[in-house]
């Protein structure tokens, strides 16, 4: 008998997506090199990794809109090659630039889109009110799409995504481009979908949407999966508790230290903390406890123009991993 867990994930029931070695190419490019993951009931499952890792050309995989190169992939124990039709009925998709009908006006947009799906046309006027307002944008129904930000233009889509009421919410880089407030409110109502039982999946390059948003995840690098677990594994397993940032200044340079710099300096830091990592901006020094990181660093007379101590984050799993960061 299945059960729902705390986070809403459904337990003891079959993936609603499984890939074993997916691969992707473009010509000689391979942008999916053979990766292995699935996704069950009711959870957030996201793809964590930089521009062109290879986390969009999954979802046009997951989606049924491209095929794939070699590998299995079944959703809802359906073949994309065979059954694509079946399996995007079933799905909601976010793109990552939204392609709202301008003409329209906002409710129009949910109305006409739901359409396309055979849902009667009373029927599609009721959802396009109850989703706007679930996206806290009522007062916009009969407003013009020119004349939202995009934050609400964001939502507009996501509203438009849930006309045909999929099991299953594609969301490809879902808040690029938005303000920090912007973000929280589109995060707010991804987390009410997923109390309501839908699975989300969703691309990312930003560190704190995966962590906020997530159940589990895979860190994607050149079209592999280089890790994969809850966002608070992946830091237990691969980073120390704290990150200590130390910020020097070039006299001869006040622009920044450069590289050569934070290279010099991190000689004289040998043997603090776990681990180091320099960059051309800062040295990061990964340890348990960063205020004794911190101390033992005064110690031995060494003085950053600036110093900053946080927890880890998926952005040092990342760095870890791949010895770059995700925006790199």
């Amino acid at each position: 008998m299945s059960s729902t867990g705390s986070e809403g994930v459904v337990q003891g029931v079959d993936p609603v997506i499984r890939a074993n070695a997916l691969a992707k190419s473009f010509g000689d490019f391979e942008a999916v090199k053979g990766i292995d993951f699935d996704v069950r009931p009711g959870e957030a499952f996201g793809f964590l990794g930089p521009n062109g890792a290879g986390k969009s050309s999954t979802m046009r995989m997951i989606g049924a809109v491209s095929p794939a190169t070699s590998g299995e992939l079944r959703i809802f124990d359906l073949d994309p090659a065979t059954d694509g039709r079946a399996i995007r009925a079933r799905l909601g998709v976010v793109p990552q630039a939204d392609e709202l009908d301008e003409l329209l006006r906002v409710k129009e947009n949910l109305v006409v889109y739901g359409r396309y799906f055979d849902i009667p046309l009373a029927e599609c006027k009721t959802r396009a009110d109850q989703l706007l307002e679930f996206v806290q944008l009522s007062d916009r129904a009969e407003g013009k799409i020119r004349e939202l930000s995009g934050g609400m233009k964001r939502r507009v889509t996501i509203a438009r995504s849930l006309m045909s009421d999929p099991d299953i919410l594609l969301l490809d880089e879902p808040t690029t481009g938005l303000d920090p407030q912007a973000r929280h409110v589109l995060w707010d109502r991804l987390y009410r979908l997923k109390q309501q039982g839908v699975t989300l999946v969703l691309t990312t390059h930003y560190m704190d949407e995966a962590e906020q948003l997530c159940d589990r995840l895979v860190v994607m690098d050149h079209g592999q999966i280089v890790a994969e677990g809850s966002p608070a594994e992946l830091i237990r397993t691969h980073s120390p508790r704290e990150v200590l940032e130390l910020r020097f200044v070039d006299p001869e340079n006040r622009s920044g230290p450069g590289l050569e710099i934070n290279e010099a300096v991190s000689e004289k830091l040998v043997g603090i903390g776990a681990r180091q990592e320099v960059l051309p901006d800062r040295i990061l020094v990964y340890a348990e406890n960063g205020e004794e990181a911190l101390s033992e660093v005064h110690r031995r007379a060494v003085e950053p123009e600036a110093a900053l101590v946080r927890r880890s984050t998926l952005e040092d799993v990342f760095l870890r991993l791949t010895g770059r960061t995700l925006v790199d």
